[in-house]
C-alpha cells in the first residue's frame, strides 16, 4: 500500500495519506499567532480544510481530532468555532487537553485524521 505525503519538510509533513486514512499534523493559527481563542480556531480550521482537500477529502469524513489549548478557560470560545465548522452529524472522535505549546503566540492546535 503506498504512502502519500504532502508539504514534507526535514522534519515532518504536514499530511500523510495511507491506504483511504488521511493524517495531518498538528496545524497551529500561521495567519493569526499572537491573535484571540476565536481568530486562531478559525484559521487552523481553514487550514485543515485545505489540506484535506489536497488528500482529496473533506471535514465531514473526520474520524479523530486531538485539540490542544494552553488555557482550559477558553474551551467554550475554541468551542464555538468548533461546533459551527464540524460537519453535524459526522462529528468525530475528540480529545481536549490543556497542554503548553510550542511557542507562546499560539493558543490552540488542532490535529485531525480523515477517511478518504
Amino acid at each position: 500500500m503506498s504512502i502519500q505525503r504532502f508539504e514534507t519538510g526535514p522534519r515532518m509533513s504536514q499530511v500523510v495519506v495511507h491506504g483511504n486514512t488521511v493524517y495531518l499534523a498538528g496545524v497551529v493559527a500561521s495567519n493569526a499567532a499572537g491573535e484571540s481563542v476565536t481568530k486562531q480556531t478559525q484559521d487552523i480550521l481553514k487550514t485543515i480544510d485545505g489540506h484535506l482537500a489536497k488528500a482529496g477529502t473533506d471535514k465531514s469524513k473526520l474520524l479523530s481530532a486531538t485539540i490542544y489549548i494552553t488555557d482550559m478557560k477558553t474551551f467554550g470560545e475554541m468551542n464555538a468555532v468548533w461546533d459551527s465548522w464540524v460537519s453535524s452529524g459526522n462529528t468525530p472522535a475528540r480529545a481536549t487537553v490543556e497542554a503548553k505549546l510550542a511557542a507562546p503566540q499560539y493558543t490552540v492546535e488542532i490535529m485531525v485524521t480523515a477517511a478518504k
